[in-house]
């Protein structure tokens, strides 16, 4: 059974790039511009693996995202990594205290997204390494 994330950013880019990196680690993906999309198609297909958030969105930004998806119990196990350009401890707390679990910061690597999954347990080195 292949792992399943759903990648919420606005920037077209940034999500393409992250769909090829997780496809290539055998996830199948999801894509939304924002935080209230994202919500609909968790409605619409149930939980993901994990959700790679943006901070920065319109609509509904990725910290609102983790607000509203961490207040459902539904989502209990879904992991949450923000990746983002918010570089301010501050920041960083606030998002891993809304229940994030992991914390990357744009310009990201593969071998970063990779270590961040691997320690979130939703692959081990043996995917990993068959990506590279």
């Amino acid at each position: 059974m292949s792992l399943h994330a759903i990648i919420i950013d606005d920037a077209r880019s940034v999500r393409m790039i992250l769909k090829k990196m997780m496809v290539e680690l055998g996830f199948t993906v999801e894509e939304a511009e924002d935080g209230k999309k994202a919500l609909e198609i968790l409605v619409q297909n149930g939980p993901a693996d994990v959700a790679l958030v943006d901070w920065n969105m319109p609509v509904m930004n990725g910290f609102e995202f983790i607000q509203e998806v961490r207040k459902q119990s539904i989502y209990d196990e879904m992991k949450i990594m923000m990746v983002t350009t918010e570089s301010e401890l501050v920041r960083m707390i606030a998002a891993l205290e809304a229940g994030a679990n992991e914390y990357v910061m744009k310009p990201f690597t593969k071998d970063i997204i990779v270590e961040k999954l691997t320690i979130m347990g939703l692959i081990n080195n043996e995917n990993a390494s068959a990506a590279h």
